[in-house]
């Protein structure tokens, strides 16, 4: 008899989370180890339990799933990451699979599916859809990004913001030269700073700078 395959379910939505967590046990050859509300609980699971697999929302509180991803990938590398999107054209996923992911799931995929990818990324395989894949063998393909077409993960507005950003604009300033409010400043830079797997301000400004962007 196999043993199980053992699962740590990670989302900051607990209805979500505990139903997820409660149609995984139901199947035969899964385990669900633990559950996590953030990223940064689902770092401090997966490297206490060591689960074979961590399904892990890309956006959570504290500690997105980009980096939360990168951070297993240093601290638990024989953990499997499979990410959680509500799109398959999320730029997100994108990030996060160059952070180590090695599958992702859309939001309300059926029961089959989710177990594949589970069972396809325990066993030490990759699964991704049809765009994600062609995402990826694009950017391999293009080799170093020029200043045109760098961050080609961001969205037309995240970009906007992040050229303002980079050439030293508070958010405040971006609002008001945007004519946006600033909680969608706020927003959209949270998701700029996920996509490019960087942990502050200071960090995207050295990654746009390094682009050509902001000088």
């Amino acid at each position: 008899m196999t043993d199980p395959i053992r699962v740590l379910v990670a989302d900051d939505h607990p209805i979500f989370r505990d139903g997820l967590a409660m149609l995984l046990t139901s199947v035969d050859g899964l385990e669900v180890v633990g559950t996590a509300a953030d990223g940064v609980e689902a770092v401090a699971a997966a490297t206490r339990l060591l689960p074979d697999v961590v399904v892990m929302d890309v956006q959570m509180p504290r500690l997105n799933g980009v980096e939360a991803t990168r951070r297993l990938a240093v601290d638990a590398p024989g953990v499997g990451v499979v990410v959680l999107t509500m799109s398959e054209d999320d730029g997100t996923v994108f990030a996060a699979i160059r952070a180590g992911a090695r599958g992702y799931l859309v939001k309300g995929a059926e029961q089959e599916e989710i177990v594949r990818a589970i069972s396809t990324v325990a066993a030490g395989g990759a699964i991704f859809g049809v765009t994600l894949a062609q995402r990826i063998a694009e950017f391999f393909a293009a080799g170093p990004p020029q200043p045109t077409d760098a961050f080609p993960q961001l969205t037309a507005r995240e970009r906007e913001i992040f050229e303002l950003l980079a050439a030293g604009r508070s958010n405040a300033q971006i609002a008001a030269a945007l004519y946006l409010s600033p909680k969608t400043v706020r927003n959209n830079v949270s998701n700029v700073f996920a996509k490019l797997q960087v942990a502050d301000r200071t960090e995207a400004i050295l990654r746009a700078r390094e682009a050509g962007l902001g000088r």
